[in-house]
């Protein structure tokens, strides 16, 4: 006497094609299952886990599930879960470290800072101190001052320079002695590098009138008073 099974199993997939859960069609596996669940809701771990005993609740009593399929659910449970952990983990330092930058950044607004660039707004009753940045060991740089219209107003002679930052004065005066107007000044400084004129980096002072954070979690600039924004990575100075 032959026993014929009548019975149909119900598979994993036959339960979320019964459920508000919708599958991909020609994937059968449960991450693809994940991808949509009902209403607007990611498949969370409790889904997944009720899912999974729904399913040992209606498998073919001849037919059981295969043992080493029901250790990879379990597996995949344990991988969602850890997931789901790591993410909110994550999530509260990013909210740690854009906390961290709104106070650094408000310890900065006022502050004076020394970053590259080519332009600063100069008190000339007080000067400026700024520093030019040599690539290699050379006899001499010569660094140039502008003024708002373009006209070179002082020239500076560096001699014998070696590889670094080479800080400079500027005394707020022309070449002739006479005590300039207060205001934003253009700075340029060459070089001669085997044989061939060469651009130098120069690194002025500025002060810092406000911050702007990044709402992705990107760089902390800093917008200088009336010479445009920096990265906080650039600024090679704090200062008072």
């Amino acid at each position: 006497m032959s026993v014929t099974d009548t019975t149909s199993g119900l598979s994993l997939k036959d339960i979320l094609a019964n459920s508000s859960i919708k599958t991909n069609t020609g994937n059968d596996s449960l991450a693809s299952a994940a991808g949509s669940a009902s209403g607007k809701k990611a498949l969370g771990k409790d889904a997944f886990l009720q899912l999974l005993v729904t399913q040992l609740k209606n498998q073919n009593p001849l037919e059981p599930q295969d043992n080493g399929a029901f250790v990879a659910q379990l597996a995949q449970f344990s991988s969602l879960e850890g997931i789901t952990t790591l993410n909110e983990t994550v999530s509260g330092i990013a909210g740690n470290y854009n906390s961290s930058q709104a106070l650094q950044a408000s310890s900065l607004v006022g502050r004076s800072v020394i970053a590259p660039g080519d332009k600063a707004v100069v008190d000339t009753t007080k000067g400026l101190t700024g520093s030019v940045a040599i690539p290699q060991s050379v006899a001499s740089a010569t660094l140039t001052i502008a003024d708002k219209d373009g006209k070179t107003v002082r020239t500076i002679k560096l001699e014998d320079q070696k590889a670094g930052n080479s800080s400079f004065t500027w005394d707020g005066k022309d070449d002739a002695g006479n005590v300039l107007a207060s205001g934003t000044y253009t700075f340029g400084a060459t070089t001669t590098i085997d044989g061939q004129g060469a651009a130098l980096v120069t690194n002025l002072p500025a002060t810092v009138n406000s911050v702007t954070i990044s709402q992705t979690g990107g760089e902390l600039m800093l917008n200088l008073a009336g010479l445009g924004s920096v990265a906080l990575s650039k600024v090679q100075t704090i200062g008072i």
